[in-house]
């Protein structure tokens, strides 16, 4: 996200300096990198080098404890796998070559703050010293840890609201379609979220869960060992490296702005509350922050009277979704086991994947949902999970 703004701010002229606490862009990676097509078109980009782009989808198979299945096949490709180091790579040198400068090995301690307004931040740098650097406006992008946001006093995560996963790659996997994607229900395997299985073109795989409770570890080998369809895909795969982080479900916070200073990303929890993707909304407000910082430093007003049109815009763009989702989390985390088999099944039933069959939105999923409620079975099928959560919830 910080990449991004950097390239926006950069190709407007704005001297742009960001800090990068590890040696390296884009490593360690905390994401999956599974992302929407349509998105990345809209932000000029797509398509993808060779390089970035590991496979493309246009289905996906969902399954319940039990292993019921219910496949969404799509007319066409939809979302593509990408290579989350390269990419985040690509969008530095990006940034850099539009003028943006980058300093590695360089983690932001705090800000600097005087008067209610963020003057720029200590650094701690590869040798080991701390200086300040000041700057005219500050743009968070720590990630998760939101150190900074609490600091300037905006509002903090919702500590409930988060999940644990394990993001873990595999060779050799089994018994699967390389065009769809794997996502695996059940209280027993992924309290509070789901498992997943993204497959690449040479029959490696990412795979990952996340969690409310427990070690994420001990489910992933649970999936692996006794999940119905999970383990006859991977009891032959081979472990090739295995990550860790937190995922933020709360959707995004009140406010993400306030003099000098704007937040993007994660540490804005400008995440789906579906599925914790979390990049094409982060990449989405990067670029909001970006126009708005630069009209600010034009106007020569840094203060929150000119930075609020960011959570304005944020707000335009995202919070009938986020809103949409959050109810759609609470849904699925309302169900049993049993519930969720019985979903699935009911799903099959409708044909549902036959009413979904064109859909190319999957990020903006209230939208979608509006645009997809029109036709019968996604009708009928919306009134029976009405019912189906009013049964869990009585």
């Amino acid at each position: 996200m910080g990449s991004y703004a950097a390239l926006q701010l950069a190709k407007k002229g704005i001297k742009t300096l960001v800090f990068e606490e590890h040696a390296q862009i884009g490593i360690p990676s905390h994401c999956a990198g599974h992302l929407s097509i349509q998105s990345l078109r809209k932000m000029g980009l797509y398509p993808l080098s060779k390089g970035i782009l590991e496979n493309t989808f246009c289905a996906a198979n969902f399954y319940s404890p039990q292993g019921t299945k219910f496949t969404l096949k799509l007319r066409s490709p939809v979302t593509v796998a990408v290579n989350r180091t390269m990419f985040d790579q690509y969008l530095a040198s990006e940034a850099e070559n539009s003028g943006a400068t980058f300093s590695l090995n360089s983690s932001v301690q705090s800000l600097i703050v005087y008067k209610g307004y963020s003057k720029g931040v200590n650094v701690r740098f590869s040798d080991g010293s701390v200086r300040q650097v000041h700057s005219k406006i500050t743009i968070d992008a720590e990630g998760i840890s939101s150190r900074l946001t609490r600091q300037i006093g905006l509002p903090t995560l919702r500590t409930n609201s988060l999940v644990y996963a394990v993001e873990a790659e595999f060779e050799n996997v089994q018994n699967i379609d390389l065009d769809a994607v794997e996502v695996y229900f059940g209280k027993g395997y992924a309290p509070g979220f789901y498992g997943w299985l993204i497959p690449r073109l040479d029959g490696s795989a990412k795979v990952g869960l996340a969690t409310n409770e427990g070690d994420p570890r001990e489910y992933l080998n649970r999936l692996m060992l006794k999940h119905p369809i999970a383990q006859k895909q991977l009891s032959k795969a081979k472990l090739k490296k295995v990550g860790y982080h937190a995922i933020t479900l709360g959707g995004q916070i009140q406010q993400a702005c306030t003099n000098a200073f704007l937040a993007v990303g994660d540490c804005a929890s400008q995440v789906k509350p579906t599925t914790g993707g979390g990049v094409i909304f982060g990449l989405t407000a990067a670029n909001e922050a970006a126009k708005v910082a630069h009209e600010a430093l034009a106007e020569g007003d840094v203060s929150l009277r000119i930075l609020r049109s960011y959570q304005q815009h944020c707000n335009a763009l995202f919070k009938f979704d986020f809103s949409v989702m959050l109810r759609l989390r609470r849904f699925l985390d309302s169900l049993s086991d049993e519930k969720l088999d019985e979903m699935l099944r009911v799903c099959c039933k409708l044909n549902v994947n036959e009413a979904l069959h064109n859909v190319d939105e999957i990020d903006f999923q209230g939208k979608m949902l509006l645009t997809a409620v029109k036709k019968p079975a996604i009708s009928a099928a919306l009134i029976y999970f009405g019912l189906l959560y009013l049964s869990a919830n009585p």
